[in-house]
């Protein structure tokens, strides 16, 4: 298995509120996690960064006493995490309010376990397609999920940009969890909406599985959000099976 991981503050924000973290375990387990930080310049850059932070200082705990599945740990890490956010912007008036997404998966063999917050993607790629394994946690996705817009409406809304949940907004998270199979072959992506709002699916997969050497396919993906504007920061982790 391979991890790699990019992160750009695109070309209209001033400063990078996003934030990655890419590990590899063993010769058959890696770990990545994305954080898209809220709630103002300073405070969705700490937000973002102490997620990661929190998020990898339990997780690394827990998976070298070897007694949580890995589910479990990915729960218990980002609980670590929501509530270190959530205390700082409770306790701290510059980061009042301040939250972020995430989404981060443990490939461990044949079996990926993937946890999301907020509206960071991940998508699971086979030779054959690729699917969105996360649901945006977002006005639009509610609403599209309810029938009140379509797909193709929802990337133009004004509102497109608005999450319903995210880590650090209250005491207790309860994020999304989903459990997959993958084979040699198989790659994972996960992105920031800085990616996602201005790339499609299907160039995503195409530059994954066609683009050219892995390993710089995190790059060409940051090149094209760049090349139509990238009004948001961009993140990008890929995992090769």
């Amino acid at each position: 298995m391979n991890i790699w991981g990019i992160t750009h503050r695109g070309v209209v924000r001033e400063e990078n509120q996003d934030a990655f973290a890419v590990h590899t375990l063993s010769q058959t387990q890696v770990l990545g996690v994305v954080c898209d930080g809220m709630g103002g310049a300073r405070a969705g850059n700490v937000a973002s960064t102490m997620a990661v932070e929190a998020f990898n200082a339990l997780f690394f705990e827990l998976w070298h006493a070897g007694m949580l599945s890995a589910d479990k740990m990915l729960e218990s890490a980002a609980a670590h995490a929501n509530e270190g956010v959530h205390h700082r912007s409770v306790t701290d008036s510059d980061c009042c309010g301040m939250g972020t997404t995430m989404v981060a998966v443990l490939l461990d063999g044949a079996h990926a376990t993937v946890l999301n917050e907020g509206d960071s993607r991940a998508y699971h790629i086979t030779p054959e397609a690729i699917t969105r394994v996360t649901r945006d946690h977002s006005l639009v996705e509610d609403l599209v999920l309810r029938g009140d817009l379509t797909p193709d409406q929802a990337k133009s809304h004004p509102h497109k940009n608005l999450i319903t949940r995210a880590l650090g907004a209250e005491p207790d998270l309860h994020a999304d969890l989903f459990e997959l199979d993958v084979h040699e072959g198989h790659f994972f992506v996960l992105c920031s909406d800085g990616l996602s709002n201005v790339v499609d699916d299907q160039e995503i997969l195409y530059e994954v599985l066609h683009g050219g050497a892995p390993e710089d396919c995190c790059q060409r993906l940051l090149d094209i959000a760049i090349k139509r504007g990238a009004p948001d920061n961009v993140t990008v982790v890929l995992i090769q099976c």
